[in-house]
């Protein structure tokens, strides 16, 4: 069996996601660092090609000081002690590198290559997900994200600068709250106590707040309401939901939903749009930034009203990229598997009076796109927009056999991108233009827009 060693390594390199790439100076064999970056000198725990960081000797020359005073503790963010010109470089050669790796031919035009950056780099998530649990083993209660590989050790969420000042307020009159009434975390394996997460929704463009308790039973929450709505806000609060979670797992899952104040839902914008947001309801979490992405993909999809024919949205969401779509098109069909979300999509559809949309309740598979046949339905454009994990390998050849002219393919995962461009390209389909957004300023996470061309 192989034993671990403690050794240092300089970081020459970098890789998706966030892993640092070393030489092993005992061995000469590469080591792979989490959350080390090219340029630094790392004291590292190393083991079967695996290293994990004890302390950073050397910053790399490019590394500045940090705005975030969680910066060493946070498993938020990666990059910020980097400038954000540098992280752009970083983002954009990992990308290059996964293509470049798969034998993927690239546009032959550079100018068709490029990352566009974030609208802000701070301030700029529109939802937050923070955690409950302690800042050291029976500390005091806390809340904020979770600490690199900890279950229930948080940083302080209140100093968190991703997101709007109105969100760090909220967090630490929660804390406080709680505190008062000694009110413990949810402990997984003993199975004590209740305090989950804390799910805080902005809209960039109307202010309104959605403030997403949840807990397992059991928990007095009188009061909390009240405390919310009487912090100074830029913004005000929509409403304030209290969920119930039973599940072991360390996720936010409904089993029961209630209303402690005002709805159940906000509104959003999105190039001049207008959106209903439910609490569950999916909506990129930085909205200027999705205004960018969803432009790039507008551009792609085709010139002029009704341009494009008919479009597909595979993966729709709640409708918004065929919604913005809508004025390109004959007809765009939406299928999402969520049937919440199709019921939102068909809500935002008729809140904006768009008429030629059409969204189906269904999983992205034969039998759904054959309805789609069977109803004459015919796409020129066919944009997918996948979760993490891509495209399900039994979904590809039932979208190829549809012949569209253009596909663009959405990503927000280069590895998933990658195996399934090595598909499309196979069957008869070009890569003509790749653009990357930068959706998550100061994390390794990186969307991409690829546009394929029938041959």
């Amino acid at each position: 069996m192989a034993k671990s060693k403690q050794i240092i390594v300089r970081i020459k390199g970098f890789k998706f996601p966030n892993i640092g790439i070393g030489i092993n100076p005992e061995t000469g064999e590469k080591i792979q660092v989490k959350r080390a970056l090219p340029g630094q000198l790392v004291e590292i725990i190393a083991k079967k090609g695996k290293g994990r960081i004890l302390n950073v000797q050397e910053r790399a020359a490019n590394e500045v000081s940090p705005l975030c005073p969680n910066v060493n503790n946070c498993g938020g963010c990666t990059f910020q002690t980097l400038t954000y010109e540098d992280e752009l470089v970083l983002k954009k050669q990992m990308v290059l590198d996964l293509l470049d790796k798969a034998g993927i031919e690239l546009p032959e035009s550079g100018d068709c290559i490029e990352i566009r950056p974030a609208p802000n780099i701070y301030g700029y998530r529109n939802k937050m997900e923070f955690s409950f649990g302690d800042e050291c083993r029976d500390g005091l209660l806390a809340l904020g994200l979770r600490a690199p590989g900890s279950y229930y050790e948080v940083c302080d969420g209140a100093l968190c600068n991703i997101c709007h000042e109105d969100f760090n307020k909220i967090v630490a009159c929660t804390r406080e709250f709680f505190r008062e009434r000694a009110a413990s975390f949810y402990h997984r394996t003993r199975k004590i106590g209740h305090l989950r997460h804390l799910v805080i929704r902005r809209g960039e463009y109307t202010g309104d707040i959605l403030v997403n308790l949840v807990t397992t039973e059991g928990l007095d929450v009188s009061g909390f309401a009240e405390a919310l709505l009487g912090i100074g806000l830029e913004g005000h609060i929509r409403g304030i939901i209290h969920t119930l979670n039973s599940s072991v797992a360390d996720i936010v899952r409904p089993d029961h939903v209630g209303l402690l104040y005002g709805d159940d839902f906000f509104y959003d914008n999105c190039l001049g749009l207008k959106f209903k947001i439910y609490p569950f309801s999916f909506f990129q979490t930085n909205t200027k930034g999705a205004e960018s992405l969803y432009t790039t993909v507008s551009e792609f999809a085709g010139a002029g009203t009704g341009d494009a024919g008919d479009i597909f949205d595979l993966y729709c969401g709640t409708g918004t990229i065929a919604q913005i779509l809508s004025n390109r098109a004959r007809k765009v069909y939406g299928i999402e598997i969520v049937e919440s979300a199709v019921i939102a999509a068909r809500e935002n559809a008729e809140l904006n009076a768009i008429e030629n949309c059409e969204f189906i309740a269904g999983d992205v598979n034969r039998e759904t796109l054959e309805l789609l046949t069977q109803q004459g339905a015919s796409p020129d454009v066919i944009v997918v927009d996948p979760p993490r994990d891509g495209v399900h390998p039994k979904s590809i050849e039932p979208i190829i056999s549809f012949g569209a002219k253009k596909i663009i393919y959405v990503s927000c995962k280069p590895t998933s991108l990658v195996r399934d461009l090595e598909v499309f390209l196979e069957r008869g389909y070009k890569l003509t233009e790749l653009r990357m957004h930068d959706m998550f300023p100061r994390s390794y996470h990186v969307e991409t827009v690829a546009l394929l061309q029938k041959v």
